[in-house]
């Protein structure tokens, strides 16, 4: 062993002032949050969410008709900020800027653009860290909603909004898979879908590539079986939360793309440049993020099958006749390009798979704009 490899497998982030948990409590700033009380909402579990809110956001306005509502659906660690600074309430600046504002395929002159945290989220929706009718977190208690119960959510909150009928449903990696299972379940309200490095069932491999998730943030001790929210800050599942977050960038992002931007190099304090990043990107989201959310979804995910008591994926597919656009990172390893095909094969209204040419492997839906600009451009002007 090298003394670079040992000194680099001593180092640890720093935890600092990490709060116990990340999600957004009443009192806390608002940003451009709105709130809607969408009642008890029944899961597939036969578990009650009672008085469920959902935390959401809009851009535009909607029209006299009505027919100009678009639904963006976020992925894991996203939430209702899709468009916007970072600011008072929001740490970071929206996750989808680059396709979302004036001259770009979704914009606000044209569109009435919705967003919202999923239920079981930590960013203003009721979820793990939000507080039981007993005015205590629900912490371990909290249920264990699917994507098809965030689905329900989202519809109720349509209603609440007054919106007979989506001309488009889109969304990235999880946030695809709502969108997928938008138009099985509603196809009479979906105009059209846009679905962007996912699947219609989540495989094998990808389940896999979940567990160690999991396994991380249950074995960090200050985890305490989900009810850590009166620890002190620093005194929260950090750890577990961090490296499941590092295991999943690292599905994120391509081998070759790692090899380029970090190869072998040695930083001063003896760790690999790339163990650094890593551990970066494990600290930022347990900054903003709760462990007992990213296990709720992490489960949503693994569950994903639009096919499951529809007859197969092809059946469920089936139902939906309008436009669907489906894209693919050509270097995507996570949500790869057969998984793509097989929604394409499936969805009558999928003219080919397009393909997005990038090294970066999954998160190519963030960073290359540009391609996906492109697509979502001529799809949405031909509705």
């Amino acid at each position: 062993m090298t003394t670079a490899i040992a000194q680099g497998a001593q180092a640890a982030p720093t935890l600092g002032a990490i709060p116990a948990s990340g999600a957004w409590r009443p009192g806390d700033p608002a940003g451009n949050r709105q709130f809607a009380r969408i009642g008890d909402l029944r899961l597939e579990s036969g578990a009650v969410v009672p008085d469920a809110v959902l935390a959401f956001e809009t851009w535009g306005t909607l029209s006299a008709a009505r027919d100009n509502a678009v639904y963006i659906a976020h992925a894991l660690t996203g939430d209702s900020h899709a468009y916007g600074d970072a600011g008072p309430g929001h740490a970071t600046a929206g996750w989808w800027n680059p396709i979302i504002g004036a001259g770009k395929p979704l914009d606000p002159a044209k569109h009435f653009i919705v967003s919202a945290n999923v239920i079981g989220g930590c960013q203003g929706s009721t979820g793990p860290a939000s507080i039981a009718p007993d005015g205590r977190p629900w912490g371990s208690r909290f249920p264990w909603p699917t994507v098809r119960d965030h689905v329900e959510a989202e519809r109720r909150l349509m209603d609440h909004l007054g919106i007979d009928r989506w001309r488009l449903v889109a969304g990235p990696s999880m946030g695809g898979m709502r969108a997928v299972e938008w138009a099985a379940t509603y196809p009479e309200r979906v105009g059209s879908i846009a679905l962007m490095g996912t699947t219609a069932a989540s495989t094998a491999e990808q389940i896999a590539w979940g567990a160690p998730q999991v396994a991380a943030i249950l074995a960090d001790p200050r985890f305490r079986g989900g009810d850590y929210y009166d620890a002190a800050d620093g005194d929260g599942p950090h750890v577990g939360l961090g490296i499941a977050r590092q295991i999943a960038h690292i599905t994120y992002r391509s081998e070759a793309e790692l090899g380029r931007r970090f190869g072998r190099e040695v930083q001063a304090d003896g760790r690999f440049a790339v163990e650094s990043y890593l551990a970066h990107h494990g600290e930022k989201l347990a900054r903003r993020f709760d462990a007992n959310t990213y296990l709720r979804l992490v489960h949503a995910i693994n569950g994903h099958d639009v096919g499951r008591g529809r007859g197969g994926v092809p059946a469920a597919l089936g139902r939906f006749r309008g436009p669907a656009l489906v894209v693919a990172v050509d270097s995507d390893r996570l949500y790869p390009v057969s998984n793509a095909r097989v929604l394409d094969a499936g969805l009558v209204g999928s003219d080919r798979v397009q393909l997005v040419h990038s090294g970066v492997g999954h998160d190519g839906f963030l960073v290359e704009s540009a391609q996906f600009n492109a697509h979502l451009g001529a799809f949405e002007r031909a509705l």
